[in-house]
């Protein structure tokens, strides 16, 4: 789930998962077996196309780092603020939504998203579990949204 893939929702806009698991286990050597991941997700939305990114907790410690991560791996100019603790987008085309915490268990395929970022706030949450049904890559899952 790296590159993600992009599905349309209802009212038009693209939405693309985007998950580091598979880049933080080929980086560390270790296999991607059905299981519980548990990590920190960002929600970032540039003109007609909404992200959600996911990472493990041993991959991205801050809400921050995750969107630095996907900045870099997309050539999109950003910087931390003074304190380091949060990592803004130059381009003002691109607006973080908020951030929260996600368990994801593989092997009853359920995805819960909870919590928020200290920096970025609580996520959107308005169309966001029929967003994520609608990608190839949740489908079948079971969204809990508190």
């Amino acid at each position: 789930m790296h590159g993600g893939i992009f599905s349309e929702s209802a009212n038009g806009m693209q939405f693309l998962i985007i998950h580091y698991s598979e880049l933080y286990c080929a980086q560390r050597a270790c296999s991607l077996k059905p299981g519980k991941i548990i990590g920190k997700f960002v929600q970032i939305r540039h003109n007609s196309t909404e992200y959600l990114i996911f990472s493990p907790k041993e991959f991205t410690k801050y809400h921050a780092d995750i969107v630095k991560r996907f900045c870099r791996d997309r050539g999109i100019d950003g910087v931390y603020n003074d304190q380091l603790k949060r990592f803004d987008i130059h381009d003002p085309s691109w607006d973080i939504l908020g951030g929260g915490k996600f368990e994801m268990d593989q092997g009853k395929s359920i995805l819960r998203l909870y919590d928020n970022s200290m920096v970025y706030g609580k996520f959107n949450a308005s169309g966001l579990k029929k967003n994520i049904l609608s990608s190839k890559e949740m489908s079948g899952y079971r969204i809990v949204i508190e």
